[in-house]
């Protein structure tokens, strides 16, 4: 089996994953030489049995909504499962775009360690969070990993669904450490290898539209922000959750829409296709002009 490149998404983020896709191959010297594949939410039917059910955020009770903007997540522990646990592979958000050769980091020296990915400290030098958005898998090493087992459990509430996404749960031997630059969060430089636009707010696709996902709630003292910035938005006639901002980094913008000007071009993607992604406001409205107007990627 090839080495792979897993995207995962859902249905509100499909055209994140069709543009990923895009970049990862165009962006390689070895692009016959590893699959990439898109893994769906709406296509694993253990998340339609969950709807509605609770479960522990960051020690918060909330609900699983399949409809929530990043209920793909948990899809980020399917690799392994699906290389049959053998082999290597790459697994990123649908908002992460490949600047550069994805085969270097298949390639990686993991002096032996299960998965790579992104962490970030705190001053002290101790860890803060692991990154899980990006990892470098060894699948050999991860036969552990069951990912409908683990998220059924999740909603037993005995453990948070932040320590499974922040590795928590994995030992600390098993985890290495990746560069920055191949999960660079909103930030694109000449060093950049990974752009990945997180910041869910300003991602670039989908400025102006409303904002589709479940914002924290914010209680102090009895009080629920979250609640009174809804009915402020309500009140200004404005969508209750507010609409997607600009992102600031036009060129951050330029490459998300380059490369979605070569998806068009080469036939990846239908004009048709996009007509029905802004319909349903995954995609802003604007889309297509601003594919007519972006200057092409070198």
């Amino acid at each position: 089996m090839k080495p792979s490149v897993f995207i995962q998404a859902n249905r509100r983020q499909y055209l994140g994953a069709v543009i990923g896709e895009h970049a990862l191959k165009r962006n390689s010297r070895h692009a016959d030489a590893f699959d990439v594949r898109i893994m769906l939410q709406e296509d694993i039917p253990v998340f339609r049995e969950y709807e509605g059910t609770g479960y522990l955020f960051d020690g918060h009770p909330r609900t699983w909504r399949n409809q929530d903007l990043q209920s793909f997540t948990p899809l980020r522990f399917l690799p392994p499962e699906l290389m049959g646990y053998q082999g290597r592979a790459v697994v990123i958000d649908p908002d992460i775009f490949a600047v550069a050769d994805v085969w270097d980091l298949l390639n990686k020296d993991m002096q032996d360690k299960a998965l790579l990915c992104r962490t970030r400290f705190w001053e002290d030098g101790t860890v803060r969070y692991r990154a899980s958005s990006v990892m470098l898998l060894d699948c050999a090493k991860l036969a552990h990993w069951r990912m409908e087992e683990t998220f059924r459990d999740m909603f037993t509430c005995s453990w948070d669904y932040l320590d499974w996404v922040n590795l928590n749960r994995e030992p600390e031997a098993n985890i290495g450490t990746l560069e920055d630059e191949w999960n660079d969060f909103d930030t694109l430089t000449p060093e950049t290898k990974m752009l990945h636009n997180t910041k869910r707010r300003t991602q670039p696709w989908k400025t102006g539209l409303p904002v589709d996902f479940n914002q924290s709630d914010k209680v102090v003292f009895g009080i629920n922000f979250a609640w009174l910035r809804n009915l402020r938005n309500l009140l200004r006639g404005l969508p209750a959750r507010g609409r997607y901002k600009p992102h600031p980094d036009k060129n951050q913008e330029n490459l998300v829409f380059g490369l979605l000007r070569e998806c068009l071009d080469s036939g990846k993607v239908s004009e048709a296709q996009l007509r029905r992604e802004m319909s349903s406001n995954h995609l802003r409205h604007d889309a297509l002009e601003l594919i007519r107007r972006v200057p092409a990627l070198p």
